[in-house]
């Protein structure tokens, strides 16, 4: 019997807004620091990774997300393999990918297990080899689901919880579960033994894939991509859990945290601010996060966070951060920041009419990173070079850009850049298409590019 990990990688990005968005979810942002290291900041993904890569079990790890997330996930975490949604079907869907990933590309049998799991939890290492014991903890109990639940340390009102039925030696037959409660809910659940739902789940990858097959999709990973759209947009525990009684769980004795608020966050970062920003001696409880090259100033404040980036300007009392994302959900705009594997996207003007679209963004991209050779049917582009060296290939011709160089890619035209040294340019897209949806790939590596190019 193995044991393989499955992170799901969620979110639509409003629960830390403005600093996270579609394009770069809560669990991107690098605001924490690194176990191994508390002097630098890295994002939740990857302190999670470390950690998995220290429990060692990095290896027979995936990340599920969406499309979207995936060059954000290689530019954090390299080596992760990643099992792309063709959309978004909720966390059932998500499951059953997963479980086909890991039996089509990693060989995994279906009488192993996959303990799925959030991609952002906050906590330490003994989390994990909790994690690792729920296959065992199956096999043994001949459940079918094996959950994972942290021991209160108060009587929380922002977390689900699971109930205890019968205790056996290292686990306990799951009764029911509790959602959000309010004050008084959650005092009497911790008085009955509640646990904190983590969000963790284990599964046996054979069972997944026979829910797969009685929706009519493949087991294959490639099938079932393919057959996507045919399975039901719901979440796990509505489809699968709610409607099993063979469930048992183990209990975490240590420190777990979801920092899904931005007092949450707040709360866990080692420096009260981040980028240009000041407070005076007078201020009590106060963080500033700024994204921005523009200083932010805080003068005498009490229980404030202050966030500010390109996507808008967040100044919040600590005891209502939790509305932010409710506040925000009306917000229908382009991420005006992206991060990619090969560099950042800044958007600086975005212009749309009936007739005539016309969209500026600063592009950076990381020495010696290219872009995919593309083109675009619907407008028009062009570049002008702000600093460092680079090469563009047009339609296999090579062309050397330095600082001041202007270049126009008509629609259609095949092209593909790459950095030699802090390359940086501005990019204006005009046309009756100016988003991601009008970029159509021919090849990704620079050696294939050089030759597709010629060719």
């Amino acid at each position: 019997m193995m044991m393989y990990y499955v992170l799901l990688s969620g979110g639509s990005g409003r629960r830390l807004w403005p600093l996270s968005n579609e394009a770069r979810p809560k669990q991107y942002l690098k605001l924490v620091n690194r176990e191994t290291n508390s002097m630098e900041r890295c994002s939740m993904l990857q302190r999670v990774w470390d950690q998995l890569t220290e429990a060692e079990m990095a290896e027979n790890t995936i990340i599920t997300a969406g499309d979207a997330q995936t060059e954000l996930i290689r530019s954090q975490v390299p080596e992760a393999r990643i099992a792309a949604e063709p959309s978004r079907r909720d966390t059932f869907g998500a499951v059953l990918l997963s479980c086909a990933y890991l039996h089509s590309r990693m060989g995994a049998a279906r009488e192993d297990y996959a303990a799925v799991m959030p991609v952002d939890p906050y906590t330490e290492g003994a989390f994990f080899e909790a994690v690792k014991r729920l296959g065992d903890m199956l096999e043994r109990s001949g459940m079918e689901i094996g959950l994972l639940g942290a021991v209160p340390s108060y009587a929380a009102t922002k977390y689900g919880y699971i109930l205890p039925g019968e205790r056996k030696e290292d686990y306990f037959e799951v009764r029911s579960f509790a959602e959000k409660p309010d004050e008084g809910q959650a005092e009497e659940l911790v008085s009955q033994g509640a646990l904190w739902n983590c969000g963790v789940f284990c599964v046996r990858i054979g069972d997944m894939l026979d829910r797969a097959a009685a929706y009519g999709v493949p087991e294959d990973y490639e099938g079932l991509c393919e057959s996507y759209e045919k399975l039901p947009k719901i979440s796990f525990d509505y489809e699968v859990l709610e409607k099993t009684d063979k469930l048992a769980a183990v209990e975490f004795r240590g420190f777990w945290k979801d920092l899904g608020t931005w007092d949450a966050m707040a709360d866990q970062m080692s420096t009260d601010t981040v980028g240009r920003a000041i407070l005076s001696d007078t201020c009590r409880n106060t963080q500033i996060i700024n994204e921005l090259k523009a200083p932010v100033t805080a003068v005498g404040t009490r229980d404030l966070v202050i966030a500010a980036g390109p996507d808008g300007i967040l100044v919040a009392d600590k005891s209502e951060a939790a509305r932010v994302k409710e506040l925000t959900a009306d917000f229908r705009m382009r991420p005006m920041f992206e991060e990619r594997r090969w560099g950042t996207l800044e958007t600086l003007d975005d212009t749309q009419t009936p007739q005539m679209s016309t969209l500026t963004r600063k592009i950076r991209i990381y020495d010696g990173m290219t872009s995919s050779y593309h083109y675009h049917e619907n407008r028009d582009e062009i570049w002008t070079v702000l600093r460092g060296t680079g090469e563009l290939i047009l339609e296999g011709n090579k062309i050397s850009l330095s600082p001041g160089k202007a270049v126009c890619i008509r629609k259609n035209q095949r092209h593909a850049v790459k950095a030699f040294r802090d390359f940086e340019y501005v990019e204006i897209h005009v046309g009756m298409s100016t988003g991601n949806e009008d970029i159509h790939r021919v090849t990704f590596e620079w050696d294939e590019i050089e030759l597709v190019g010629i060719l």
